[in-house]
C-alpha cells in the first residue's frame, strides 16, 4: 500500500470518529435515561411480616424418599438385610515384635586383602539387574549398613530401625 493510500484511509478513519464522537455527545440531557428506581413497582402484599409458622414447617421436613443417584441409570441395589450381632471372644492380645527384615538384594560373593583386615561383599538385586559393592559400615540400597561380612554370610542393619538381619551367601546358578 502506497503512502498515499495510507494518508486516504487515515483520514476517513478520522472523519468516521468525529461523526461517531459528536453523535454520541449531541444529546446533552443525560435526566432522560431511565433509572431503575423508576422502573420499580412493588408487589402488592398485604401484610409483608415473615411468617415464622410456614417457615418452620418447612424447615422441619425431612426427605422419606429412596437416596437414589440420578446421574446413574442403573437400579439402586435394594438395602441390606440386618446384620446379626454375634459376640466375639476377645483373646488377649500378645505384643508382637516388629515384621521381620526383608531386603531386596542377595548376598553373592566377597573380595578381601591378602590379611584378610578388609572385606568388601557383592549384593545384587532381586531381578539381579544392578549390583552394589559395600564394605563392612558401608550403605547398601540407602538404607542399610552392611555390619560384618564373613565367608558365608553377610550382617545387615536397617538405619531406621536398627533391626538386623543375615543374608546367606548365595551359589550362582548354572548359567552364572
Amino acid at each position: 500500500m502506497s503512502r498515499r493510500n495510507q494518508m486516504i484511509v487515515l483520514g476517513i478513519l478520522v472523519v468516521i470518529l468525529a461523526a461517531t464522537w459528536y453523535s454520541s455527545h449531541q444529546s446533552g440531557d443525560a435526566s432522560k435515561a431511565p433509572t431503575v428506581a423508576g422502573l420499580f413497582v412493588p408487589i402488592p402484599v398485604d401484610n409483608p411480616a415473615l411468617r415464622m409458622d410456614i417457615l418452620e414447617r418447612f424447615l422441619s421436613l425431612q426427605y422419606k424418599g429412596s437416596h437414589k443417584n440420578i446421574f446413574v441409570a442403573t437400579q439402586p441395589l435394594p438395602p441390606a438385610p440386618p446384620a446379626v450381632v454375634t459376640p466375639v471372644s476377645v483373646a488377649p492380645v500378645t505384643p508382637q515384635g516388629p515384621p521381620p527384615l526383608t531386603v531386596d538384594a542377595k548376598y553373592f560373593g566377597f573380595v578381601s586383602d591378602s590379611k584378610g583386615t578388609h572385606r568388601r561383599a557383592f549384593f545384587a538385586t532381586a531381578n539381579n539387574e544392578d549390583v552394589f559393592v559395600a564394605g563392612e559400615g558401608d550403605s547398601l540400597l540407602g538404607r542399610f549398613l552392611v555390619v560384618r561380612i564373613s565367608s558365608t554370610s553377610a550382617d545387615i542393619e536397617e538405619v531406621s530401625s536398627k533391626r538386623h538381619t543375615t543374608l546367606i551367601l548365595e551359589e550362582p546358578g548354572p548359567n552364572g
